[in-house]
């Protein structure tokens, strides 16, 4: 199945047909990576897009900072101290309780989820019943739940675009008929402990896991990114969004960064997706498509000036989540679920140096294989698959 990508009706509602309207835009995680770099592109194109709602975690200062410069009508933050203090600064603002309330609001053309984890679920699904287009960089809800997402899609006619690097690189290169796919090349920068051995691993810090050679990304996505875990929930996605196999899906290093993903067909010809390594341009693309407008980077690629392009097979001894992954998305219905709630629950320990670097694969190891299996998880279900998995005791794991 390929998703609903770009209808008439949906182009005609976002305006590419006839006459151009200022698109209403909601961002869930505007405070984060993600959301930060959309109202950045908004900011440079503000006559064209009508921000209705913003939604943040803890961060209050930088929400307010964004209410002042976008002026949403809603908002959200977790804090009732903080929606008091939001509420005070701005009385006529509309005060939403959670993220779920953003994503029911009605005559919205794009909603943008830049949340992290899988608390972005429930929205993003709320999000398909009411907005005219979905872009997603919540890669848990693509994970954990692919069969409510197609269910919601196939239901509501919904438009779900992909929000990551590699699958909007996917997007572009793919044909109408995944028939024709032979084989998808998923690269990923290998991160920054690609050329370390084993004994050099097990004394990586949390410092050097937090700092990726190539993106500037959060935390947890980082760590994901070094650990090639990352690479595995996108091989998860991949199925998910593209309906290709995962005999289909081959993972590439490509430490450059420059080609984000290639699509082989089964006629020999090979279509790869080229441009610097910059979240700017996924997320423009999400925002715009079928459009393509104009973009300042830091950096514009030039061919010529980026000299080789090495590609290599990922060492999945070396760095075994991502064979973990593989496995999980094989396994399908529960599994995926509990694959990705037990690396965010490994990633947090990390993440608060109460684990060593190698013990996040050991974690997620044992608790796949003792994971019984649920078929077609209801969303209640999959957060009490969720919630169980990250109230174990994993300090005792060994």
């Amino acid at each position: 199945m390929k998703y609903n990508w770009g209808t008439w009706e949906a182009k005609i509602k976002l305006g590419y047909l006839g006459s151009q309207k200022m698109k209403r835009i909601s961002i869930i995680g505007s405070t984060g990576s993600i959301g930060t770099q959309a109202l950045e592109i908004i900011r440079k194109r503000e006559s064209e897009f009508d921000v209705v709602a913003l939604s943040a975690g803890r961060k209050v200062e930088a929400l307010i900072d964004q209410i002042k410069e976008f002026k949403p009508e809603y908002v959200s933050i977790i804090s009732e101290e903080d929606q008091a203090t939001i509420q005070e600064l701005f009385p006529s603002i509309k005060i939403l309780k959670d993220i779920e309330e953003i994503a029911q609001l009605d005559n919205i053309d794009i909603f943008l989820s830049a949340v992290v984890g899988i608390a972005g679920l429930k929205a993003n699904l709320q999000a398909l019943k009411h907005a005219s287009r979905v872009a997603v960089a919540n890669k848990e809800t693509l994970v954990s739940a692919k069969h409510l997402v197609r269910q919601y899609c196939q239901e509501y006619k919904s438009e779900l675009i992909p929000v990551d690097s590699e699958h909007v690189a996917i997007h572009q290169c793919l044909s109408d008929d995944n028939k024709e796919v032979k084989e998808i090349l998923l690269t990923s920068s290998g991160g920054p402990f690609r050329t370390m051995n084993t004994e050099e691993l097990e004394r990586v810090s949390l410092k050097q896991a937090l700092k990726h050679p190539k993106w500037n990304m959060g935390p947890k996505i980082t760590i994901d990114s070094s650990t090639l875990m990352n690479k595995g929930l996108e091989v998860i996605e991949v199925n998910s969004l593209f309906d290709i196999n995962y005999d289909q899906i081959q993972v590439v290093i490509h430490p450059q960064s420059i080609v984000h993903s290639a699509v082989t067909f089964v006629d020999g010809n090979t279509i790869a997706q080229m441009s610097m390594p910059d979240m700017m341009v996924p997320i423009q693309y999400a925002i715009d498509y079928p459009q393509r407008k104009e973009i300042k980077l830091k950096q514009d690629f030039n061919i010529f000036t980026e000299g080789r392009l090495d590609f290599e097979l990922p060492d999945q001894k070396k760095f075994p989540a991502l064979s973990l992954a593989y496995a999980a998305g094989r396994q399908g219905h529960s599994f995926p679920t509990a694959l990705n709630s037990v690396n965010e629950a490994a990633v947090d320990l990390f993440l608060k140096e109460k684990i060593q670097y190698l013990d996040i694969a050991k974690i997620i190891e044992a608790e796949l294989e003792q994971h019984q299996i649920i078929k077609e998880p209801c969303v209640n279900t999959i957060l009490e698959i969720d919630q169980e998995i990250k109230q174990r005791q994993y300090l005792n794991y060994k």
